[in-house]
């Protein structure tokens, strides 16, 4: 793991145009439309900003849905984990849990479970049509040779700048290296600067929550004020250090009902029928633990393949389950203030009598824990593994909270209120949707009405308000091009061919300004 130092900048490839793909949720054979572009490699901030206007990852490929376009528009949704109660349903899914691991019971009647995505075939569909594409690209991506490219490319660069911006990058580094010293394991990352305000231009300040709207900030209030008249709906025996009072709900009474943790880690008798443990292990780049349980993982996902989505027995391979669960362009960051476990790509096994019965993959981010995909043994698909993985992602989420309180939010993907299979996702409350064309979040049950009416829509009521991080400065959009990392301007003058500005621009609007200076579009 690079200390933050040496984190590289995000790199992608964007792909111009919109292509149409089969969609998974309709089945339309043209109807999905997106945008994509593949990351060759990229930070865990710039992530979380993407994802925050709409985009979202399979494997390395990042792609955004064109939501008025698209047949079956994909909301990103997200959980509020820290005024999160378990509903009824959700309390019989943790209950039947521990009569199973403590007596043995199998509980009778419906066991369909919930996967936090629909079938990898719909996942393939949903993010590219032609998957010669993206091995080839994958093959000629050769990291190696970028990388040090682009170090040379630094190298030059800094010979350039001025004495002032030499005393900067000196200050820089006897920071870096008076946080090293305070590490006794692992390495910190780029963002380890966060203990200084952050200047113009360098991204959001991670020591502190992100900045929420004052009509949000009041709303929250409301409804904290009715939980406080109504506690019932208030989390119990749950410590948070440092969180702001717009986040977290009043400590519950005694005689109020249990809460998320209380149901999850309940005390099971010495006698207990099963041994129950679920273990976070680093998928990219890939840990000690995950190396040694990979094989075992891969046979948990094919039979799940084979038996719950009717894969023929030579498609779920080992490249096609790298490629899309265990492959990730994110960077692996490991800095003081950050969560114990580091930021990045993570499984998150579920182990029963010493063997994997279950897996989620996770990205922990700045601000969130982020579901990517859950796959699990269907002999045990009588434990409704799905909405179980779902709430321990969610308690997961609290516990990292209590050491990072910035990070204090659930992402599970998107929501599509158009395809029943994928409204399950609405049911874990508080929850948020994020509104298309201003991206800002915006509670689902202000939401739903709208979406009963039609498939797209504005969630944001305010006609005047627009994208706050639209690109407004394209010249100022970073490209690597030849070896070199230009602004986008000096790029222009030397290409001088309008579909390719064409591509830049559209590239530039769905990233927003922030990212596209952050990022560097790599160019051929």
């Amino acid at each position: 793991m690079a200390s933050w130092a040496a984190l590289s900048p995000s790199i992608v490839e964007y792909f111009e145009g919109e292509d149409f793909y089969r969609c998974g949720y309709c089945k339309n054979e043209s109807g999905s439309r997106s945008n994509g572009m593949w990351a060759h490699s990229m930070t865990v901030q710039d992530y979380q900003d993407l994802i925050d206007r709409g985009w979202r990852r399979s494997g390395k490929y990042v792609y955004k849905p064109v939501m008025n376009q698209t047949c079956c528009p994909q909301y990103t949704i997200r959980c509020r984990p820290l005024q999160f109660q378990p509903s009824k349903s959700h309390k019989k899914v943790l209950k039947k849990m521990l009569k199973f691991l403590a007596k043995g019971e199998i509980s009778k009647g419906n066991c369909e479970d919930e996967p936090m995505e629909p079938t990898m075939p719909t996942m393939e569909d949903a993010v590219a049509s032609d998957f010669a594409l993206i091995n080839k690209l994958d093959i000629q991506c050769d990291l190696k040779t970028l990388g040090d490219d682009l170090k040379e490319s630094v190298k030059s660069e800094e010979k350039k700048k001025g004495k002032s911006s030499e005393r900067e990058e000196s200050n820089e580094l006897i920071q870096s290296q008076d946080m090293e010293e305070k590490l006794d394991s692992g390495e910190p990352s780029h963002s380890a600067k966060v203990h200084t305000a952050p200047q113009p231009g360098k991204g959001a300040d991670l020591s502190k929550p992100p900045c929420r709207k004052a009509k949000e900030i009041r709303k929250e209030r409301k409804r904290l004020k009715l939980m406080q008249q109504n506690p019932g709906g208030a989390l119990e025996g749950f410590q948070v250090r440092c969180q702001p009072p717009s986040l977290f709900p009043p400590k519950a009474k005694s005689n109020q009902p249990k809460s998320l943790e209380d149901l999850i880690f309940e005390s099971l008798p010495e006698s207990a029928s099963h041994k129950f443990e679920v273990r976070v292990v680093r998928s990219s780049p890939p840990s000690s633990q995950f190396k040694a349980t990979f094989q075992e993982s891969y046979q948990v996902y094919k039979r799940y393949q084979m038996v719950v989505h009717k894969d023929p027995p030579d498609k779920p391979t080992v490249s096609q389950f790298t490629r899309f669960l265990c492959s990730s362009p994110l960077e692996a960051e490991n800095p003081p203030y950050g969560p114990d476990c580091g930021y990045g790509s993570f499984h998150q096994q579920y182990w029963l009598d010493g063997k994997i019965i279950a897996v989620g993959v996770i990205d922990v981010l700045p601000y969130c824990v982020s579901s990517v995909y859950l796959y699990y043994d269907p002999d045990y698909s009588f434990l409704s593994l799905g909405v179980y993985s779902a709430l321990r992602e969610i308690a997961f989420t609290r516990q990292l909270h209590e050491k990072t309180p910035q990070l204090s939010y659930y992402y599970m993907g998107f929501y599509i209120h158009s395809c029943p299979k994928m409204k399950y996702k609405g049911q874990y409350r508080p929850s948020d949707l994020l509104c298309p064309e201003t991206y800002v979040w915006v509670p689902i049950e202000q939401c739903l009405p709208s979406l009963e009416n039609s498939k797209y829509c504005r969630f944001n009521q305010d006609p005047e308000a627009v994208d706050g991080d639209r690109s407004q400065e394209p010249d100022r959009l970073q490209v690597f091009y030849k070896k070199a990392i230009m602004p986008y301007g000096v790029y222009k003058k030397q290409q001088r061919d309008p579909s390719e500005e064409a591509a830049v621009l559209q590239y530039a609007s769905l990233v927003g300004q922030t990212c596209s200076e952050r990022m560097l579009l790599f160019r051929n």
